[in-house]
């Protein structure tokens, strides 16, 4: 796993990308960055598990390296299934497909993963017993997360599962500080510097617009989810199932 030493050296001036650069580090930004991450993942597996039905699709939209997709996969124990995993960067997606060819596990059914560079808006979502928002909805402008989230359901069977996991603020400015202090603190002891986290949080901003928990429960419901409900939360690092 290469170490992610990106913003030792970048100033943070330029918003931040899915580049090349990226991707070549994204294991370990995620590993030292996101509170939770390997939890989510594994968690996606179980629910595949338990939600995906036979003849159906997935979808792991913004599907980066493929962890997603891999946890899928590694769960559905239904045949006929197909994975679409869906991302806007080359580099991730080509990275994705090495990572799924040398995937070793024993699967219990055999299931196709069809790749797509893309943007996850435009992605007909047809058929899907199960879809996966894993760090993805917060890049989107805000007023195209309804629209999104709509269009999943619609294409989403009865009984269907969304996993949607995100960075989120607090509706108490004094708990948010100490979340956010604590996301900090966290990211210093993964071997981030002060200087580092300044830099990194200048490239994110207005790249990654976060909510409330609040605001993406209403999302869901306006969408039509039945019922949905925090399963996880790491300081400022949440993680949805909502069912249709």
């Amino acid at each position: 796993m290469s170490e992610d030493t990106i913003y030792k050296a970048d100033t943070g001036a330029e918003p931040f990308r899915f580049n090349d650069k990226v991707a070549a580090v994204f294991p370990d930004m995620l590993r030292r960055s996101i509170p939770g991450y390997a939890a989510s993942i594994e968690a996606i597996g179980s629910l595949a598990s338990r939600y995906v039905r036979a003849g159906t699709n997935c979808y792991d939209l913004g599907c980066s390296l493929g962890a997603a997709t891999i946890a899928i996969r590694q769960g559905i124990n239904k045949a006929g299934c197909r994975i679409v995993a869906v991302d806007s960067a080359a580099a991730m997606i080509e990275r994705g497909k090495k990572a799924v060819a040398e995937d070793e596990s024993v699967l219990s059914v055999m299931t196709d993963v069809d790749f797509v560079l893309g943007d996850i808006r435009d992605v007909e979502i047809v058929n899907a017993s199960m879809v996966v928002l894993n760090y993805t909805l917060q890049f989107l402008p805000p007023e195209d997360r309804d629209p999104m989230l709509q269009r999943i359901y619609e294409g989403m069977n009865d009984g269907g599962l969304l996993v949607l996991s995100e960075k989120v603020i607090d509706e108490n400015p004094h708990m948010e500080k100490l979340l956010a202090d604590l996301h900090h603190e966290h990211k210093r002891r993964h071997n981030y510097s002060a200087l580092e986290i300044s830099r990194k949080r200048a490239a994110l901003e207005n790249v990654l617009i976060p909510e409330t928990v609040s605001e993406h429960r209403a999302r869901l419901q306006r969408a039509g989810f039945s019922h949905s409900a925090v399963w996880l939360r790491y300081f400022n690092f949440v993680s949805i199932i909502a069912l249709r």
